[in-house]
């Protein structure tokens, strides 16, 4: 059994990340952490008839208690997107609040391991690290981006594409980041592979979608918010496979960004593709009792794709370069 704290638990993802959470088994203690509205949110999910305990936490004065004695720590709190707003505006408001968590992890939890939500995520998860490397706490095999959202989209949108397609058994690996063309999905490596004529013809239309899911969400909503409730689930299912496997499960492969040091040896095979000297990139992993047990080797890509992550790769060197710099200077 596992304890686990959601730091943000009141917001758009928060609350049905924690309801789907207290449905986990192998979950017996949820700490709820919010500076707003989480009283309510605890006392309405401690009425479902799972066994774990749900507590509540309300303030900045009150997050040294909810961290204590943590396993696991998810990281939804922040901002969310809304029409018109870049991932630069994001990152004004939003770095600050995953600093100061990563602060708190650092006093009183420091073994926890970290699941960052908050956008966005190629730059929160390097500032999550620096704090944790400045406290000397920093393992890079426990603090991880939630990228599984791009791989949830990646099935989904490929089945809308052809209904022949299974969401559920397909297997896509997505690398790079976690924004627009950072976002790389490997569709020539799914599995199983997909039909040549579908690869021919749409292939492109289909790895765009994949890219700028999120718009599509943030516009219709209409300035209500962003991507939250299949965030949720993809948040959810990346902690129940992390879950299983620190609980010496099954191991399972997920995608998650990651600092490369976590598996030096396998990155190689990363940087080979278009990772280069970058020192984060979103990879799929075989988690296990540490958390990355391995990163998963990628042999081979189509010319296309090593296109896109050239691109990428650009675009997150200066992602990751502005997480380092705000922990540094602020």
């Amino acid at each position: 059994m596992v304890k686990v704290a959601v730091l943000g638990a009141a917001g758009g993802i928060g609350q049905p990340l924690s309801l789907l959470l207290k449905l986990n088994q192998n979950i017996e203690t949820l700490h709820l952490y919010d500076i707003v509205n989480v009283p309510g949110v605890a006392a309405d999910l401690s009425h479902i008839n799972t066994n774990s305990t749900v507590r509540s936490f309300l303030g900045q004065q009150n997050l040294r208690t909810a961290l204590d004695g943590i396993d696991i720590v998810i990281i939804p709190a922040g901002v969310p997107r809304k029409p018109g707003m870049t991932r630069d505006d994001l990152f004004k408001i939003n770095a600050g609040i995953v600093r100061d968590l990563a602060a708190g992890i650092a006093d009183a939890c420091p073994r926890a391991f970290v699941l960052v939500i908050s956008n966005p995520v190629n730059s929160t998860v390097p500032i999550v690290c620096e704090v944790l490397k400045q406290k000397g706490v920093f393992d890079p095999r426990r603090v991880f981006g939630v990228t599984t959202l791009d791989v949830v989209r990646a099935s989904r949108f490929l089945r809308d594409a052809d209904p022949s397609i299974s969401a559920a058994e397909i297997s896509v690996p997505v690398v790079g980041g976690h924004s627009g063309n950072t976002i790389v999905p490997l569709l020539s490596q799914t599995t199983p592979p997909l039909p040549a004529s579908l690869l021919e013809s749409r292939l492109s239309e289909i790895t765009h979608r994949i890219q700028f899911g999120g718009d599509e969400v943030v516009q219709a909503k209409d300035g209500a918010g962003s991507a939250t409730l299949s965030m949720a689930y993809a948040a959810s299912r990346f902690a129940t496979s992390l879950i299983d496997a620190i609980k010496g499960g099954p191991s399972t492969i997920e995608p998650t960004f990651i600092h490369l040091d976590a598996d030096p040896q396998n990155a190689q095979s990363i940087r080979a593709l278009g990772a280069g000297d970058l020192a984060y990139f979103a990879v799929p992993v075989q988690l296990g009792p540490n958390g990355v047990e391995s990163i998963v080797p990628i042999s081979t890509v189509s010319e296309a794709e090593a296109e896109a992550l050239v691109v990428a790769s650009e675009a997150l060197a200066k992602n990751i370069e502005a997480g380092i710099k705000f922990v540094h200077i602020s």
